[in-house]
């Protein structure tokens, strides 16, 4: 493990491959963490690649500089995460891959700073930009009923299970959006410590309430946040997966998210595979990085 120091934050973040290959930074979701790339980075770093796997804002030993800072999860602070990373790094360019919480990152860089990002590899909805301004509009009951748990988040209950009953509502919800994945205890212990964070409760309520307007946002990121209410378009090369039995981010036979994309793209739906497609499917996402790599 290594740390830097970016924007707001102290990150602790593994690194694997030579020091020269070419730069990949793959971005976790909620609730996982960077061990959801152990295949990934062991596929590529045996190709040559760089791999650069960062623990995101609340999460495993990522800190926060200041007790001042706001303990916000706004998509706004994670994208803005990410490019101070890049930067603290001095990494001028790279691949960006990621879900989740982690595909909204990448998405984010790569439409508001596109001459850094050498290629994006989305999981799930594929552009993972919040539309907050419209999320007041109900969605699809069956969709409605996928998102309970970002409702569950917005009272002193859902807060109160973040704290003390997180375990099982994670191995839960693990089940849920995975039901192809056969997780071991090893490998739910290997992650679980990742949400001992000090903030991770506060950054977790703080993102599913932000994105329905029912939380004031940073006022740091409200630049970033007006940009992306526009929904700009994604210019990078693009490979977009999709997990077939995603319990959360079922795909449609339409690909609704393919008028966000401009440049090169592929969209790629894998059998058997759900919501935690490099844990689940690290070969199928490792291939991936390699081929957007050279689109």
């Amino acid at each position: 493990m290594k740390t830097v120091t970016a924007g707001v934050l102290e990150v602790a973040y593994l690194e694997t491959g030579p020091a020269d290959g070419p730069t990949v930074i793959l971005l976790h979701g909620f609730p996982y963490d960077v061990h959801c790339y152990d295949d990934v980075t062991a596929l590529l770093s045996a190709r040559g690649v760089r791999c650069i796997v960062p623990w995101l804002r609340g999460y495993g030993p990522t800190r926060f500089l200041s007790p001042d800072t706001m303990r916000s999860g706004q998509q706004g602070a994670v994208g803005a995460d990410l490019l101070a990373f890049m930067d603290a790094l001095d990494i001028p360019t790279a691949a960006l891959a990621g879900y989740d919480w982690g595909g909204r990152a990448a998405c984010i860089v790569a439409a508001l700073w596109p001459d850094r990002v050498r290629g994006l590899v989305s999981c799930g909805q594929g552009y993972n930009i919040q539309n907050i301004p419209a999320a007041a509009h109900p969605a699809p009951a069956a969709e409605e009923e996928r998102y309970w748990y970002q409702y569950y988040f917005h009272t002193d209950r859902g807060r109160a299970a973040l704290t003390d009953n997180r375990e099982d509502l994670f191995r839960h919800i693990w089940k849920l959006w995975s039901p192809d994945w056969r997780f071991d205890d090893a490998t739910w212990s290997a992650t679980a410590p990742s949400f001992d964070n000090p903030d991770f409760v506060d950054v977790v309520v703080h993102s599913y309430r932000h994105r329905f307007g029912g939380a004031a946002g940073d006022p740091t990121y409200d630049g970033i946040e007006a940009q992306l209410a526009a929904q700009p378009k994604i210019t990078v090369p693009t490979i977009i997966l999709q997990g077939a039995s995603d319990g959360v981010d079922p795909p449609t036979q339409a690909d609704a998210a393919r008028p966000q994309f401009t440049g090169p793209y592929d969209r790629r739906v894998l059998d058997g595979v759900s919501h935690n497609p490099p844990q689940e499917a690290p070969e199928a996402f490792a291939e991936a990085v390699l081929a957007v790599m050279e689109m």
